[in-house]
């Protein structure tokens, strides 16, 4: 019964295929380079965004191939973009477990405006056609990586993300699996809210931070061994250590508690100013919980420590004539708190209201959280060093420009020799046994 299922499911995908290519060729003849775009797997996507929909999908095709011609697509080549290139603004990073490639968009924000719009375009759709070309056979999808850290403007980096997955979208549908959006500005988010419903492939696109993975790059991240000190561009600023040492001397009066930023003196030589802050490190040994404030010149300053010295010494005479006396712990008595009754929170006014009725399972996660898991697997290629001969390695003629059809017609003409070279040298060792 299955299997009877399958094969009619077959049938009619067949049936609608042909269909398509019917319609196109009764529309008008398909050039040699059309019927190999028109495979069988490129017309089931086309039938998949519209619906199965014959006479739509046929539209679609139509429309495609139109603008294909308009970009001039058979006429890309590398040497276009040699700027680009050097500098690594659109590149294959790779491709993942699931030998996807990984498309990388390093676009800086001043980029669009020294370009036209049309050479934007070709440089998009070059890089796309890359990243098809280097698919193996069972894989018709690729992931995009944006790093919106080079744009300062969210309303500049939304009209660069909205054309690109437009693009994507109306030219190349089913093609993309997760596009990424890592450090975009801080009003971007605001701004994709209002946005996101009318994306056609907003559900497939995801906003993450390269700061929440930095515990993950300390280590190895999917088998490539990166460390987070290495990548100065997104290192965050952590305090230092406080120095085990001190090289020079102090007072032996002053006394105080070291941090990893300044350290807090209390000192006897001064009764106006009894403590200061200064920026060298406190010699070893001190500590705030070690440190005997100096009470000889000050004697308001009686039991006090370091923590509340400060405080005393902006006190009135008065306040200050009176010495601290703190109790002992027998005197000490438990400090009452009052018991408190948990209450419901009242709803606030600016409160969305999904909020109220949302609730979630015991262990599930967010969406936010699910979109921090599901970039882990490409946070390496997001990482890994731009190489212009890497990537330059990945494209298939023409698009590698004049080398790649340099060095592809040198290598045949080797190969051939090889082959000619190999073939006289049987005829030569056959000849030579027959006359022995």
């Amino acid at each position: 019964m299955g299997m009877e299922m399958e094969n009619r499911q077959q049938t009619k995908d067949r049936e609608r295929i042909e269909g398509v290519l019917k319609l196109l060729r009764k529309q008008a003849p398909l050039s040699i380079k059309q019927e190999k775009f028109c495979n069988d797997a490129c017309v089931e996507r086309f039938l998949k965004a519209k619906g199965d929909n014959v006479k739509k999908a046929a539209k679609h095709l139509r429309l495609v191939f139109s603008w294909r011609e308009s970009i001039g697509i058979d006429h890309l080549i590398a040497d276009e973009f040699s700027g680009e290139l050097n500098e690594g603004m659109a590149y294959v990073a790779g491709h993942d477990d699931d030998a996807r490639p990984v498309v990388v968009f390093r676009i800086k924000q001043d980029y669009p405006k020294l370009q036209s719009q049309k050479s934007f375009v070709r440089l998009l759709v070059f890089t796309l056609e890359v990243a098809i070309s280097s698919m193996s056979r069972f894989v018709d999808q690729f992931v995009l990586l944006f790093d919106a850290s080079f744009f300062r403007s969210a309303s500049a980096f939304l009209n660069f993300l909205r054309g690109t997955l437009k693009i994507v979208a109306d030219y190349y549908p089913g093609r993309l699996h997760k596009a990424f959006v890592i450090d975009p500005p801080s009003m971007f988010s605001v701004l994709w809210k209002g946005v996101r419903p009318f994306v056609e492939l907003a559900p497939m696109t995801a906003i993450v931070s390269s700061l929440d993975y930095e515990d993950s790059l300390e280590g190895t991240v999917g088998g490539c061994t990166d460390s987070f000190s290495s990548y100065p561009r997104t290192a965050s600023l952590r305090f230092e250590s406080p120095t085990a040492s001190l090289t020079g001397k102090q007072h032996p009066s002053a006394m105080g508690s070291a941090s990893s930023r300044f350290t807090f003196t209390v000192s006897n030589l001064n009764s106006v100013k009894p403590w200061y802050l200064s920026t060298n490190p406190a010699p070893s040994g001190h500590s705030s919980r070690s440190v005997v404030v100096p009470t000889e010149s000050s004697p308001s300053l009686i039991g006090a420590s370091p923590l509340n010295a400060r405080s005393y010494s902006f006190a009135s005479p008065g306040a200050r004539a009176t010495p601290i006396r703190h109790p002992t712990p027998l005197q000490r008595t438990p400090l009452q708190v009052p018991k408190q009754h948990p209450r419901t929170p009242k709803p606030s006014f600016l409160q969305s209201p999904g909020n109220l009725f949302s609730f979630r399972k015991e262990g599930q996660l967010s969406r936010a959280e699910k979109e921090k898991e599901s970039f882990l697997p490409f946070l390496r290629f997001y990482r890994r060093p731009y190489d212009e001969m890497v990537y330059r390695a990945k494209m298939r003629p023409p698009l590698g420009g004049l080398t790649s059809i340099v060095y592809s017609h040198v290598k045949n003409h080797q190969m051939n020799q090889r082959q000619q070279y190999s073939s006289q040298s049987r005829r030569f060792n056959a000849s030579h046994m027959q006359r022995i």
